[in-house]
């Protein structure tokens, strides 16, 4: 038998660590749990489960995600044909879905404030994806003259509800009416709101670049499945901090790849797998294909794909943005308001002149 290379080692060690963390939490809940124990249940050492996961809460978000991306479809779940009946969908799938072993993921985000702001920014991107799809089923009308509509607040208002539910049925047993929360969510997709997207009112004026962009094959969390990352196109590099930012490149009519990365990628990683995770599988399984969000969201926690970009250092904070054509690098922006400056092809005054002059 092949004696195992070092890698193989550890990828073995950490799928029995997370098999083992799974038990123990669903026995005693996280605040109980203990390390030693699920080093105990995966026969390893403690010093093994550290070195593959830095806490048990690191740990805990590891199990959920692993469970996220490995939940089974509801085999009663049917596409929706309108915003309502889409949404709906929407509703009873997160309402099937065991959550009992998240029970505490609430209060394990509200306890710290390094999760909290990151936990925020994936639920504005979770509204996001969800709007947009509602979008395609039912596209929003804008008055003449008027900013360009959105269902994003809808889509909050949706969220909020199936989160709501889902702490009640754990807090209040009983409490909780599924078929009301369902019903509430359809009404939800179809209640007005003056809602429109408002582009930013400071951008940074894109630079011309000329970079090669060869990033290989990556893991789409919207579609669940590897993708290649498209030869054209933009390429938004946002930290945890700044995710939400991404509906500028949206808004712009590109085709948006958006690459997340953290400067703690082995706790803040799996949160963001997790929650993003969690959105794309209802959506896959409630609205047809047709009308999945064209946007594609990567979590990139080894920071891969950030330096294929040209990003050498990444933090939560980290906005940048690149446009690629014919698989090359042309045009990149930093800070605030990046992806609104590449996606709207806005080039600095100087910038430009030289472009035109070498074009």
């Amino acid at each position: 038998m092949a004696r195992l290379t070092r890698a193989e080692t550890q990828e073995r060690n950490r799928a029995k660590v997370l098999v083992a963390a799974r038990e123990e939490f669903a026995e005693r809940g996280f605040r109980d749990a203990k390390v030693d124990v699920i080093a105990e249940r995966a026969e390893l050492t403690r010093g093994a489960v550290y070195s593959n996961f830095p806490g048990k809460r690191a740990l805990y978000f590891a199990v959920l995600a692993d469970l996220a991306a490995r939940a089974e479809p509801s085999p009663h779940s049917r596409p929706g044909t309108d915003a309502r009946s889409a949404v709906g969908s929407f509703a009873r799938d997160w309402i099937v879905r065991d959550a009992g072993l998240a029970r505490d993921l609430p209060s394990e985000v509200m306890a710290d404030e390094r999760v909290r702001l990151p936990y925020a920014q994936l639920m504005e991107l979770g509204a996001l994806l969800l709007a947009l799809a509602v979008e395609r089923l039912d596209p929003p009308e804008s008055p003449p003259g008027a900013p360009p509509a959105r269902y994003v607040r809808r889509a909050r208002a949706v969220l909020t509800s199936l989160h709501g539910a889902r702490q009640l049925t754990v807090a209040a047993p009983g409490f909780v009416e599924p078929f009301d929360v369902i019903s509430t969510c359809e009404q939800l997709a179809e209640l007005p709101f003056n809602d429109w997207w408002a582009p930013p009112q400071v951008s940074p004026q894109s630079r011309p670049a000329n970079e090669p962009w060869a990033p290989g094959e990556a893991v789409d969390l919207v579609r669940g499945e590897p993708v290649r990352l498209p030869s054209d196109g933009v390429v938004a590099v946002l930290g945890l901090h700044r995710l939400a930012v991404v509906e500028e490149a949206v808004r712009a009519g590109a085709d948006v790849t958006l690459v997340a990365v953290t400067g703690e990628p082995a706790e803040l990683g799996p949160l963001a797998r997790l929650v993003i995770t969690e959105v794309a599988a209802c959506l896959r399984q409630a609205f047809p294909e047709a009308a999945w969000p064209g946007l594609r969201v990567v979590c990139d926690e080894r920071g891969e794909l950030a330096a294929a970009a040209g990003v050498a250092a990444v933090s939560d904070a980290t906005e940048v943005a690149v446009r690629v054509a014919g698989g090359r690098i042309v045009a990149r922006a930093d800070g605030f308001g990046a992806c609104h400056g590449v996606s709207a092809g806005r080039l600095a005054p100087a910038a430009a002149a030289n472009h035109d002059r070498s074009s």
